[in-house]
Parts: C-alpha cells; sequence; structure tokens
C-alpha cells in the first residue's frame, strides 16, 4: 500500500499509544488537527530548553540563534510550497487568520468597491466565509456563492456564468474539509485571473495530503494551518504573491512591521515582515518547519499514494452497510462523511466514543453545505499517514455493534 508501515510510524505518536475508555486509541479526526510526532515536540522543548529569545532586535546570542532558526523555518517552508520567493511565507496563527489578513487588506486597498462581486464556493468552512461577508457589509460588495451538485462538487458551468468583470476576488477551499472534495483549484484560478480577480485558496485540508507546487498553481494567495499537518496549533502561514504584498497595505500596526516610526509618519516594512506586527509565534514557526521535514522525509507522493488505499477501503467498507449515505465524490481525499437512515450522527459518535475511536460529529464549520443537503451534520472519519487500512476495519466492526444498539 505504501512504503512506509503505518504501524511503526505510529511509535512516533506518544499520544497515540493509550486507551480510551478501556480501548486502544484509533485516532479518525485528522481534519480536525492531527497528532504530533516526537521530532516535532523535541522542536518545541528544544526552542525553549536552548534558543528562547526574541528574534530580529537583539544582538546577543539568544536572540541570533532563535532569529536564524526561524528565518530558516520560513525557508524550509518556502521550499516545500515551492514559493517564488521566500519573502512571500507570512507566519500567522492559522487558516482563519491569513484569510482574515487578507480579507482586511483587502478592504482597506480601494481594489474593491460598491457593487463589485467576492466569488466564494458553497462547499467553504465558515472561515472562508465569514472574512467576506464582513468585507462586504463593510463595502457594499455582494456576496456570489458557486452552487454544489448533488454530488458534492462544484456545479462549473455556474462558476463560468458567475464569473465576470465585476468578479474582485474569488476564494475557494482546495479540499472540503466537510466531504473531502477535490476542487479544480489551478483551473479556477486561471479563470479568475482572467477577468482580473484576485486568487485566495484555503489549503487547510489539502496541504497535509498533497504536493502543493505553488508556482503551477498560480494564485495570488495561500492560506494553511500547521496543527492539519502535524505540527502545534497556533501557527499556520499564508503565501502572497510578493508584487501584490509589496502593493497592499499593512493590517495590524506595532513592532517588526515597520522600517522608521515617527509621531509624525510611519515607514512600513517589506513583506514579510510588512504583515507581522508583533513578537511571533516563534516557537511554532520553528515546529511547523520540523513537520514539514517529517513528511518530507517520508514522502508526500508517498503519503498520498498511502491515504488514497485508506479512502478507497474505507468507501468500499462503508458502503456494504444498509441505510448509509457517502457525501461527495467518490475521487475524494482526506476524509469521508456519512450519516445512517433514521440516526443522530451525534449518537452514533458517542456509541464510537466509547469504543475507543476517534471520529468528528456535526457541521464541521460548514452549515451552509449541510443545509444544502437538508441535514444538520454528518459523522467523519478523516485519515493520517499513522491511520491504517486495520483502523477502517475496526471502524466497521465498531460501526455493526453500534448501528444493533441504535437500531
Amino acid at each position: 500500500m505504501s512504503a512506509f508501515d503505518p504501524a511503526t510510524l505510529r511509535s512516533d505518536f506518544p499520544i497515540l499509544d493509550q486507551q480510551v475508555h478501556g480501548k486502544p486509541l484509533v485516532y479518525l479526526d485528522n481534519a480536525a488537527t492531527t497528532q504530533k510526532p516526537r521530532q516535532v515536540l523535541d522542536a518545541s522543548r528544544n526552542y525553549y530548553e536552548a534558543m528562547n529569545s526574541n528574534i530580529h532586535r537583539g544582538v546577543h546570542h539568544l536572540a541570533q540563534v532563535a532569529t536564524a532558526a526561524h528565518e530558516e523555518a520560513r525557508e524550509i517552508i518556502a521550499q516545500h510550497l515551492n514559493a517564488n520567493r521566500t519573502e512571500e511565507i507570512i507566519f500567522t496563527s492559522g487558516t482563519t487568520d491569513s484569510i482574515n489578513l487578507v480579507s482586511n487588506i483587502l478592504q482597506r486597498s480601494g481594489k474593491i468597491g460598491k457593487d463589485d462581486e467576492i466569488l466564494i464556493s458553497g462547499l467553504e468552512h465558515h472561515s472562508n466565509i465569514v472574512p467576506w461577508q464582513m468585507l462586504c457589509e463593510q463595502l457594499g460588495s455582494k456576496l456570489k456563492i458557486i452552487p454544489i451538485n448533488d454530488e458534492g462538487t462544484l456545479d462549473l458551468e455556474a462558476f463560468d456564468e458567475l464569473l465576470s468583470s465585476r468578479t474582485k476576488v474569488l476564494a475557494v477551499t482546495h479540499i472540503s474539509n466537510a466531504f473531502g472534495t477535490v476542487n479544480p483549484v489551478k483551473e479556477l484560478c486561471a479563470k479568475a485571473k482572467a477577468v482580473g480577480a484576485i486568487t485566495v485558496i484555503d489549503g487547510a485540508q489539502s496541504t497535509p495530503h498533497k504536493n502543493i507546487d505553488l508556482q503551477s498553481l498560480e494564485c495570488d494567495f495561500f492560506a494553511f494551518s500547521g496543527h492539519k499537518i502535524y505540527a502545534p496549533t497556533g501557527i499556520g502561514i499564508l503565501y502572497g504573491r510578493y508584487e501584490l504584498l509589496e502593493e497592499l497595505p499593512p493590517w495590524r500596526g506595532g513592532g517588526e512591521m515597520i522600517k522608521e516610526v515617527s509621531f509624525e509618519k510611519t515607514t512600513y516594512n517589506d513583506p514579510p515582515f510588512k504583515y507581522e506586527a508583533g513578537t511571533p509565534n516563534i516557537e511554532g514557526g520553528i515546529a511547523l518547519a520540523a513537520a514539514i521535514q517529517y513528511v518530507n522525509k517520508l514522502g508526500m507522493d508517498v503519503i498520498e499514494t498511502h491515504e488514497s488505499a485508506l479512502l478507497t477501503h474505507a468507501s468500499e467498507t462503508l458502503k456494504r452497510f444498509s441505510g448509509i449515505t457517502l457525501y461527495g465524490p467518490d475521487d475524494r481525499a482526506g476524509a469521508v462523511s456519512f450519516n445512517f437512515d433514521g440516526i443522530h450522527h451525534y449518537d452514533l459518535g458517542t456509541l464510537l466514543d466509547q469504543m475507543g475511536l476517534a471520529l468528528r460529529t456535526g457541521h464541521h464549520c460548514c452549515q451552509p453545505l449541510m443545509a444544502r443537503f437538508g441535514m444538520t451534520g454528518t459523522l467523519r472519519a478523516s485519515f493520517g499517514i499513522y491511520n491504517s487500512l486495520a483502523d477502517i476495519d475496526h471502524l466497521a466492526t465498531s460501526l455493526e455493534r453500534a448501528l444493533n444498539m441504535l437500531r
């Protein structure tokens, strides 16, 4: 199935070596957050034990060591994403923070006006809906939605009809966190750029599972969260095309994002520091780089092959259950969402938890998508590098037991 053995790989993840309600933990909630390998935990601890200091400001030894480690982390991440230049990588607190950064600097830029349009999709996480709603409320712009067909994929004909010279921003998810739908973001971006729109990709769910080549995607902005790719919470990345970062105004004011301050005038710093006001999450950036190095050592192609086999096995196994509905297309990535006729997803998830399985229940921060399909939520199994075919078989056995209790 893959070039590595997930059972052996689990030994790198201390949290997985435990029991829940007296049962071995089977963790299938990776779309919400991934667990952290010792290599990442060691990087976090080493920062605080060996180099803790503020960065970019001090001449003393610890300040120099911490600054070098932080900027090396930026370089590792830039190379992993195949950015054009390291200065296009901005440290944020996560995908939500990144998208809010973009929406706010665009709101202040003068590039979007009354009656201009922002185009998003019906698959979006709330973090790629609400910031654009707020922008539209402030500027009098219009939020347009690419509809979803019954398969759980974008209606591409409707997208072509919605796209026009009034479209100033296209903001879409790469992979749906709820259904695992993989959007054709390269093609969407190319069409949007042809009408002069700025393109924003939510890569929170794609970065852990696929090779990301930003020079190939040719988007203007790309955001992801560290905790989705085996790094700590509270750290994320916003990639921005350098020429656009130079042109756009900053969002937050404070230290680091300035070159010179007087009471009469402030001169802003160059990207990426222009968008990194205040003391950053230094440890988080270093640990994120360690996580990137960890997955690169395994190989993203190998990871994608492994997880594709998991999803195929999960889909084939789940389809054998009577009364089940699977959501999204067969060529999904990262996660599979499902419901059973007459059974609430929360009740089923609670029983599975008693059997040691960690799955997500609810609307997955995608309430408009759930409303489109006439439901309040789903049960979602989402996969990571340490999951195995045996985990899916255990899920199936546990589902049989739980369904027998509820039916």
